[in-house]
């Protein structure tokens, strides 16, 4: 009877998947080892506690839940990460090819990793169809570690021999090398052919020695730094120090071991040691500078001549001081601290300059180099102290120091500005004109110039690098006959002269360059007031000349006789000249109003000036209206002297003025000449040469209004003009 009929109808047996998803708890747990299952599509469906205790985490059982693994984080061997859907679990589920004695790192969730042993086997069901998959893994870091550390051992054992820095040989018990190291092949120059298998006494120049060697490790005693010399393939001799001991097997000599330190170099330095020592000692003495060797006290131990000679003191004077005896008391502190750092081991070294004196009072100066000598274990011995007499160069220095601040005072206090730089362009000094020339405190290496910005005087942009100074310095030459302008922080500018100039040194080396800047503001505005003045002029005299041409026509044309004519042009002329004097005492500039009206009315008057009244704001007026009004006061003055006001002895005229906005926004200038207490007046009967002048001079020459009234009180004139100077 088969075992399928041994089943009840209906009841079919349990697949291996089957019987571990369902097994107890227990069950699982009391496998030896951590173990945990999955479902054919990878879910984790169970696991037992020794897996949850080396993953350190409780995984999420069932679909949605953790797949393939339960651990944090999979890696391979290598420390290359490995994604859950390519670990083996993933692979056994997908092949259905079991997994044995795998390697893989697990990583907990606090970052800890170790290195486990997997086996994977898949579960299939009846039809044998994958089901599942179980796997089982062990923490084999530890055996990791053993294996590891073995193999490290013995290839560290295998380097130590091979590699050493000191020559290494077996020698077999009847003298045949066995085994040699790299250190030891190198020292003689031999291959190992050459080498191995040949007997050690051949490559020992001393026969009696090796032979001693021998017999003492054949006896079991050891050897500690034994001398010997050996034969190179070159044929040169090398000294060594042999320490070797016997290997002994039932009392018999095995082989020995030998560890060769080639000493011909120290053996060398030795004897160079001695003969330095020799010569250091002569030197020591014979120097020029002096040398000098102090305790932890400062007590000096050893003097040579040239510090005795230095200090002006016998050898046995000096070593029965310390070096603060003779030091200068305002530097014996400073060289006192930094000789107690040196001991402490806080200093190397130091370098002072210091003072000192000689016994008659006589003050050096010293440059101290100080050093330590220790010994092996860094503790200090003694100081050694090499001196040298810089007195002279002292000397020089303070002269040069107070030389250089002569020149930098001079030149501070310079009007002009000044400054210099290196080489390369960069600022090393400058005086207080500069500051205010550029508006601002340059900084020590600022290149080329001290201004903020420099401009041409076309007004393009000047770079700084393309500058005089900068074309000075790049072209070593002086630059002459260059003008720029330097613009302020603040926006105003100045223009300027620059006169750059390379400075060398005794060997005609470049070293830097000095500039002066001369502010030439003054100048420049000279140069165009002048050329307003000579344009003004030419226009001037042109104009006067016109005036004076139709003075005289108009004089000539309405004149009843030749005195009338003469008069009437010469008091014209006269008012004409009065206004140009006036112009020119205020440069042809703006001119106050007022004293143009005294200017013109004044002499009028003669003695009587209080019969002329004249009053108005200050106001200033530019050349043209000056003239027009000169012209147009004159011939009202004249005719008040002559037939109105100022014609009898009782009369008085007054000249008012005031200034407004038109609706324009221009200014005017209104004035009101009003005449009092003359003769009674008649208006003329034809208008005269004086009233046809008047108007051309305000309305036509000014642009101006002019209104004149004969009222039998007093004549009554208004006019206003244009006027672009302004109240002042």
């Amino acid at each position: 009877m088969s075992n399928i009929e041994e089943f009840p109808r209906g009841v079919r047996p349990q697949s291996d998947y089957e019987s571990l998803l369902m097994a107890a708890p227990a069950v699982l747990d009391a496998i030896p080892g951590a173990v945990y299952l999955c479902d054919q599509e990878g879910w984790l469906v169970r696991y037992n506690a020794e897996a949850v205790a080396l993953w350190n985490r409780t995984p999420v059982l069932g679909e949605n839940g953790d797949r393939f693994c339960g651990s944090h984080r999979l890696f391979l061997p290598d420390g290359k990460p490995l994604a859950f859907e390519d670990c083996p679990m993933a692979t056994v589920l997908k092949t259905g090819e079991a997994t044995r004695n795998a390697e893989v790192i697990i990583e907990r969730p606090d970052g800890s990793r170790f290195v486990v042993l997997v086996n994977i086997r898949a579960l299939r069901d009846q039809h044998g169809r994958i089901a599942g998959a179980i796997n089982c893994f062990q923490d084999i870091s530890s055996y990791r570690l053993m294996a590891e550390e073995l193999e490290r051992k013995t290839a560290d054992l295998e380097d130590f021999f091979e590699n050493s820095a000191v020559g290494l040989h077996i020698v077999s018990g009847d003298g045949i090398i066995v085994r040699a190291n790299n250190a030891e092949l190198s020292l003689l120059g031999y291959s190992v052919d050459e080498y191995i298998g040949r007997h050690i006494a051949e490559f020992h120049v001393d026969a009696p020695v090796i032979g001693d060697i021998l017999h003492k490790l054949s006896c079991g005693d050891k050897l500690d730094g034994y001398p010997a010399r050996l034969r190179a393939k070159d044929g040169s001799i090398k000294h060594v120090v042999i320490t070797s001991n016997g290997r002994f097997k039932d009392g018999k000599l095995v082989n020995t071991r030998c560890f060769t330190v080639d000493v011909t170099s120290l053996r060398e330095a030795e004897t160079a040691r001695r003969e330095s020592d020799e010569r250091l000692s002569a030197t020591y003495e014979a120097a020029t500078i002096g040398i000098a060797e102090s305790g932890p006290d400062g007590q000096l131990l050893r003097v040579n001549d040239a510090i005795c000679d230095m200090l002006g003191r016998s050898r046995d004077d000096l070593l029965a001081m310390t070096f603060a005896d003779y030091t200068h008391p305002e530097d014996a502190e400073m060289d006192a601290a930094l000789y107690a750092r040196q001991i402490a081991g806080e200093l190397d070294n130091y370098v002072l300059r210091k003072r000192a004196f000689k016994p008659d009072g006589t003050r050096v100066y010293l440059d101290i180099h100080s050093s330590s000598v220790r010994d092996g274990d860094g503790g200090f011995r003694y100081g050694v102290r090499v001196i040298q007499d810089v007195t002279a160069a002292q000397l020089m220095e303070d002269r040069i120091r107070e030389s250089e601040r002569h020149m930098r005072d001079l030149l501070d206090a310079l009007p002009a500005a000044v400054y210099t730089t290196d080489a390369e362009g960069r600022i090393t000094f400058f005086n207080r004109a500069a500051i205010e020339m550029a508006g601002r405190t340059p900084h020590i290496g600022d290149m080329w110039c001290v201004s903020w910005r420099l401009f041409n005087t076309d007004g393009s942009p000047l770079p700084h690098g393309q500058c005089p100074m900068a074309v000075a310095l790049k072209e070593k030459r002086p630059v002459r006959g260059a003008e720029a302008v330097v613009e302020r922080p603040d926006g105003t500018r100045v223009p300027f002269i620059p006169y750059p100039t390379p400075l060398h040194d005794a060997d005609g080396t470049l070293i830097g360059a000095i500039n002066m800047l001369v502010d030439i503001t003054e100048r420049k505005q000279a140069e165009n007031r002048q050329k307003t003045l000579i344009d003004e002029l030419n226009h001037r005299v042109k104009n006067t000349l016109a005036t004076v041409q139709s003075l005289a026509t108009q004089t000539a044309r309405n004149a009843e006789s030749v005195a009338d004519y003469h008069s009437r042009f010469e008091a014209r002329l006269l008012a004409l000249s009065r206004a140009h004097n006036l112009l020119t005492r205020h440069h042809w500039g703006a001119t106050p109003l007022d004293a143009l009206a005294r200017e013109v009315l004044l002499p009028a008057a003669g003695t009587s000036t209080d019969r002329i009244s004249i009053v108005g704001a200050p106001v200033e007026i530019d050349t043209r209206v000056a003239l027009g009004l000169t012209m147009a006061l004159n011939e009202l003055a004249t005719n008040a002297l002559k037939y109105g006001a100022l014609s009898g002895e009782t009369g008085s005229l007054s000249l008012t003025w005031e200034t407004q906005r038109n609706s324009s926004g221009s200014l005017l200038l209104n004035l009101n000449w009003r005449e009092r207490g003359g003769p009674s007046v008649l208006p003329p009967l034809r208008r005269g040469l004086g009233s046809r002048l008047m108007e051309r001079c305000i309305e036509r020459d000014l642009g101006g209004e002019f209104d004149l009234a004969f009222n039998s009180d007093g004549v009554l004139c208004q006019f206003s003009v244009p006027i672009s100077v302004g109240s002042t």
